[in-house]
């Protein structure tokens, strides 16, 4: 067992000696351990050896299978549900711009017809791809706009939206659905999410003014007027701020 001893040190005298001679045999001790300990490692991999390998080899499937899984089933699946997306979105738009017929137009996004899929097939054949999150909120959206309330709650509830626009938009359409039905406070309460999910120009002063208003129906005054005063001093060129000063009146009027 190798000891260090510090080149060129001689002990001066006995005490110096026994302090170097317990140095040595503690330094002894130390590498005999590691030593012991070293050789019990490689006796347990070695005993272990089929055990580690199967446990590597099993590692190694799952990484390259998943590789696999991503490679040649969830990208074409992705791939294919974006394509199928196509004929659905067209009649969606067409129902939005087009002034008779709309109830026709949102069914034909739906269901599909002439062999094509809809919002509703490509959220049962594709579930878990972002085009069938996108067709929950096309879908769900399509519903408010045919007065079914409460197939437009499920599906915009299901829609997972990380963008500022359509995620403030599917809780501002969540909003709009419970207040048809009539649960002010639930619609509320979907309202602030839009106003928390984002700040944009574009959603923040629509959702701001329904906030208030329903704010306002509930009797929660002090709320309606934060809201209305959001929007004459930060979206003070929205169509919303054009009329905000009488729901500003309305709102200190009733306190």
């Amino acid at each position: 067992m190798a000891t260090y001893k510090k080149r060129g040190f001689k002990p001066k005298n006995k005490v110096e000696e026994q302090v170097v001679e317990e140095q040595e045999s503690a330094t002894a001790e130390v590498f005999s351990t590691l030593d012991e300990s070293a050789s019990k490692t490689e006796e347990w991999v070695a005993g272990n050896q089929n055990y580690i390998l199967g446990v590597i080899g099993v590692i190694a499937v799952g990484v390259l299978g998943y590789l696999a899984y991503i490679q040649f089933v969830s990208k074409p699946k992705e791939a294919s549900a974006t394509n199928e997306m196509y004929y659905p979105q067209q009649y969606f738009d067409q129902a939005i711009n087009s002034t008779t017929a709309k109830d026709s137009l949102y069914n034909l996004a739906l269901n599909g017809a002439e062999g094509k899929y809809g919002f509703l097939d490509i959220i049962d054949e594709y579930s878990g791809t972002k085009a069938a999150n996108l067709a929950n909120y096309s879908a769900g959206m399509a519903y408010l706009n045919m007065q079914k309330y409460q197939e437009a709650i499920t599906h915009l509830e299901k829609f997972n939206g990380e963008d500022d626009i359509l995620g403030a938009l599917a809780k501002g359409g969540l909003g709009d659905a419970f207040m048809q039905l009539g649960q002010p406070g639930e619609a509320l309460e979907y309202y602030e999410k839009a106003l928390n999910h984002s700040n944009n120009s574009f959603t923040a002063p629509k959702f701001l003014y329904k906030a208030g208003v329903t704010a306002l129906d509930l009797g929660q005054k002090d709320k309606a007027l934060t809201y209305f005063e959001r929007i004459k001093e930060e979206f003070a060129s929205s169509d919303e701020a054009r009329s905000i000063d009488a729901f500003i009146g309305m709102a200190k009027s009733t306190k």
